[in-house]
């Protein structure tokens, strides 16, 4: 296969699986946006990042609070908000009397915190959202408010019972405190509680949401919900802590395992994974050899001797006898030489004074050689005898 049709291929592999990594891609950033998790690190329809960013507009300190809630620091400081906005995992019965018993103001909101609300003397029961509106409270915009799905109910008893979810099956009580004040912030049409505020004797304030949804990035862009829950907040505290612990923002992974689930989770860090995958299959192939094996070109390096003599015998075919007579003995005096450059002067006498740098009868009789050859017209044999008697002489001159 020709090397330009290996280059036209490869590219062509290489777009086609950049193209088939984008549109999985984008499919998966569309998924992501379908998160129904509230949490404040997300910016898709269904989650809380609006909520967030909008109370740090405002002036409010957001803090997530990423750790199971029996290591949650009970000496908060004044005006300051714990909020549980419809955990994804739902809170457990002992987990529900924990918070129930937080010595801070709560804002607790939606289904999964069930077991949190129960012990607060309250329940999210499921209503049919094509008969329930919402009455608008006195100031609010005139946008529409989200069709409410569930709705707050007093539960008959004060005294809550619950083992499902303990792992040792023993139950859990938990009795809900006695409000000194209530106020409904938010009903149905009907009269029915959508959201409220209880005052309790010992100064902290429970604000009970029945529909997490009105904390959505949806909801607060598209309804009337935004300013409502804003004001849950605004120009009463300073400061707000948001459970993250129940979505799946855990501080005990390792730094790996956070950078894997960012990886799977973000449409960033899945378009990265695409690229390297993409990168692996592109080394992988082009690592595969197209067409049969080329045997490898062996280049030898000429040794001196084999250059003499070729350059000996291009000069004796141009009849350059004495001329190469004479360049042969010069690369001779050439290399002997300390600066690697031949001096000046006659050839005869530098070969004279070599005499005494001769020891054996090999070099002897090859100087001799040079030496009558230098001192008359050479012929096509003596340009042969000269370059084999150049290498006898720089095999015995050369030092070891």
């Amino acid at each position: 296969m020709q090397q330009r049709t290996e280059l036209a291929l490869g590219a062509g592999i290489i777009f086609s699986l950049g193209l088939v990594a984008a549109l999985l891609g984008v499919q998966r950033a569309r998924l992501s946006d379908t998160d129904p998790r509230r949490s404040i690190y997300l910016s898709g329809p269904s989650g809380a990042s609006g909520f967030a960013e909008a109370l740090q507009r405002l002036g409010i300190g957001v803090q997530a609070f990423r750790r199971p809630i029996a290591a949650f620091d009970t000496s908060v400081a004044p005006r300051t908000l714990t909020a549980f906005l419809d955990p994804s995992r739902a809170l457990d019965a002992r987990e529900g009397l924990t918070v129930a018993g937080l010595r801070t103001d709560l804002l607790v909101a939606g289904s999964g915190a069930m077991a949190a609300l129960r012990c607060l003397g309250w329940e999210v029961r499921p209503r049919s959202s094509e008969t329930l509106t919402v009455a608008a409270p006195p100031g609010a915009e005139a946008r529409r408010f989200p069709r409410p799905r569930v709705v707050l109910a007093r539960r008959a008893s004060p005294v809550a019972v619950d083992s499902a979810d303990t792992e040792d099956g023993a139950p859990v009580r938990c009795t809900a405190p006695v409000a000194q004040r209530m106020d409904t912030l938010l009903r149905t049409t009907d009269g029915q509680p959508l959201a409220v505020r209880e005052t309790l004797g010992d100064g902290r304030t429970m604000t009970l949401v029945a529909d997490g949804r009105l904390f959505t990035n949806r909801a607060l862009r598209e309804t009337a919900a935004g300013p409502f829950v804003l004001g849950l907040v605004a120009r009463r505290y300073t400061r707000v802590i948001v459970d993250e612990y129940h979505h799946g923002y855990d501080t005990s992974r390792t730094l790996s395992g956070a950078a894997l689930d960012w990886t799977l989770r973000s449409p960033w860090g899945w378009a990265v994974l695409q690229l390297a995958s993409v990168g692996v299959i592109a080394l992988l192939a082009a690592g595969v050899r197209f067409g049969p094996i080329r045997s490898g070109i062996e280049r030898r390096r000429r040794s001196a001797l084999e250059h003499v003599r070729a350059l000996a015998t291009a000069l004796a075919a141009a009849r350059g006898h004495d001329v190469a007579v004479r360049l042969i003995v010069q690369g001779l005096r050439r290399r002997l030489s300390a600066t690697g450059r031949g001096g000046p002067g006659e050839i005869g006498p530098w070969l004279d004074g070599l005499a005494p740098a001769v020891r054996t009868p090999a070099g002897r009789a090859a100087l001799e050689t040079l030496t009558s050859v230098a001192h008359r017209s050479a012929s096509a044999e003596d340009v042969l005898r000269s370059a084999d008697a150049v290498e006898t002489l720089w095999e015995e001159l050369t030092p070891t």
